[in-house]
């Protein structure tokens, strides 16, 4: 006797198995970074704190400053009902002006401090990858 029976067989196009192994990806239990990944992050996170860090400062330093500058050199400071802006708005801008300068070592020491704080990880996985 032989087994008979009728089968189906059906294979869907390259686009429907892309968006199906995207489907999957999404539920199935993730597996474990890969390692030239998870370096990649490391590293680029410890540049992300600092810049995000330094930007804020900066930034902040800027508007100050500018403050001063605005009260130095419009009519804002007499809107403001202040008889004299250039006594308030010089230290202001000075105050803004020490903050932008700032910004470049707060930079230098938050990426430093990050660096040695995953520096055994970073040297761990280039350890495994150079095998």
């Amino acid at each position: 006797m032989e087994n008979n029976k009728d089968t189906f067989n059906y294979t869907y196009s390259a686009k429907q198995q892309d968006e199906i192994k995207a489907i999957r990806k999404k539920y199935a239990v993730s597996d474990p970074e890969d390692k030239m990944e998870r370096l990649r992050k490391l590293d680029g996170s410890v540049v992300q704190k600092a810049t995000t860090a330094a930007l804020i400062l900066g930034i902040i330093g800027a508007l100050i400053m500018g403050s001063g500058m605005s009260l130095v050199m419009t009519d804002i400071g007499s809107a403001l009902g202040i008889e004299n802006p250039l006594f308030i708005g010089i230290p202001v801008g000075i105050v803004g002006l020490i903050l932008v300068s700032f910004a470049y070592p707060v930079y230098n020491h938050i990426v430093k401090k990050e660096r040695e704080k995953i520096a055994p990880e970073i040297i761990r996985l280039t350890d495994e990858l150079m095998k």
